[in-house]
């Protein structure tokens, strides 16, 4: 657990945010603040909206009710230049690792910087190759497509590729997940150092305790809507991963200790 102090004032924002997909609500008058400099783990069960947290936060999506923030402005009241501008502050790695699969892995981390069209062909090599070294992986890797990747391998490509245009804020959704134990904790002492090197800002959405212990600074848990009652809070835990592993709601504690039995009796008492 990292013991820096942050600034006051938020980097992003969520203030009442709801986000319902048709008739599927997912997310319920959700406060959460981003401050600049740490690190924050988004964690809870499938479906509970954590990778939505991290979209609407990411401005890709909108929020069906109240407001997202960046830099303390309203996002719906920017211009689409300032949005813009403020995506490419952020670096974003899926899942997958979401990589271009009819694109070599040169062309997938240089992707961003080409759309920009700021930096001339010898700067983009110059880039492309310094982020594949940040995450550990070779030269030879650039000539690749991503069918001859590992899952591991792809991972990082994607994470070079978010790398590639220096964001202020990276977010990593489920980093680890299959992942095996020494890959895991690779992608883990990446997360560590891209946000010691650059100051960067980190959201991480993970079901990994492995990596909520080692990388949180702060830890929320979300929790389903269908399994709420009446108007229960989704949001039912903030604090300090110590906090989280000793909390005395059942649900948190169950959670981070990978305790099924509360699961199970609420299975069979429906």
């Amino acid at each position: 657990m990292n013991s820096r102090t942050y600034h006051p004032e938020p980097l992003f924002e969520l203030m009442g945010v709801s986000r319902s997909f048709g008739s599927q609500h997912v997310l319920r008058e959700i406060d959460l603040a981003v401050y600049p400099g740490e690190t924050l783990v988004l964690i809870g069960e499938s479906g509970c909206g954590k990778s939505v947290t991290t979209k609407l936060l990411a401005g890709m999506l909108k929020p069906s009710a109240g407001q997202v923030h960046w830099h303390g402005q309203n996002v719906a009241t920017m211009s689409e230049a300032q949005k813009r501008d403020g995506r490419l502050r952020i670096g974003y790695l899926f899942q997958s690792g979401a990589l271009f699969d009819s694109m070599n892995v040169f062309d997938n981390v240089s992707f961003g910087l080409r759309q920009m069209g700021r930096a001339s062909a010898t700067d983009i090599r110059e880039i492309v190759m310094q982020r594949l070294r940040d995450v550990g992986l070779t030269s030879d890797v650039a000539r690749k497509m991503p069918a001859e990747l590992s899952g591991g391998m792809r991972k990082r490509v994607g994470l070079a590729r978010a790398l590639a245009l220096s964001p202020e804020i990276m977010i990593y959704d489920e980093p680890t997940t299959g992942l095996d134990p020494v890959m895991s904790d690779v992608i883990n002492e990446l997360i560590l150092s891209i946000r010691d090197q650059g100051q960067v800002t980190s959201i991480v959405v993970t079901h990994d305790m492995h990596t909520v212990k080692k990388v949180a600074d702060r830890v929320v848990m979300l929790f389903p809507l269908a399994r709420l009652e009446g108007f229960e809070q989704q949001k039912i835990f903030e604090g300090t991963v110590e906090e989280a592993f000793h909390s005395s709601d059942p649900r948190v504690y169950s959670f981070v200790h990978g305790d099924a039995s509360s699961r199970l009796h609420e299975l069979n008492a429906a």
